[in-house]
């Protein structure tokens, strides 16, 4: 179980990277469009809360974070919940067919497609872009111009603003 866990975890936290859809298996496919379906809103959030209160174990953000011991309790309990929900209840067909023909990284695959969109969720409230809109400050769009340049390509619609502007 601890495995199953840590492979949901670390493909959820690297949103897809371990196994991107393009290399995805049919059967792998079929278990992420499950997920997906079947998590609603607030499973995605109770999701995407437990993998933020795993990595606030990391010594390089624990200091950002303070999560009392009974709240990561009940966020762990609500994710596990949630996980044995989705592969034993509403995805079982689609987990069994997966792990059958296509391994044990299936899940890591699937998980990491619902991380995915479930950041997405995340990503899109507008107190987030608004958080995420601070670090244009501190980025020197003229000299990001430069780059683009440099390589011939056309420089994003929403250049940032160099500092101080």
């Amino acid at each position: 179980m601890k495995k199953i866990a840590r492979i949901a975890f670390v493909a959820a936290a690297l949103t897809g990277v371990v196994v991107s859809p393009a290399s995805a298996g049919v059967f792998t496919d079929d278990l992420s469009k499950c997920l997906v379906a079947k998590a609603s809103p607030d499973d995605q959030t109770a999701f995407v809360q437990w993998i933020f209160a795993a990595m606030a174990f990391h010594p390089a953000v624990k200091p950002l974070s303070n999560i009392p011991q009974p709240r990561r309790d009940e966020i762990d309990s609500k994710a596990g919940q949630l996980m044995m929900r989705l592969m034993t209840v509403d995805c079982r067909a689609q987990l069994v067919s997966a792990l059958k023909y296509e391994g044990h990284s299936a899940i890591e695959g699937a998980f990491g497609v619902l991380g995915q969109v479930a950041m997405q969720g995340l990503m899109s409230d507008p107190a987030v872009n608004k958080g995420m809109e601070s670090l244009g400050k501190n980025i020197d769009g003229a000299k990001l111009q430069e780059v683009f340049n440099e390589a011939g390509v056309p420089a994003a619609t929403a250049t940032p603003n160099p500092p101080g502007k």
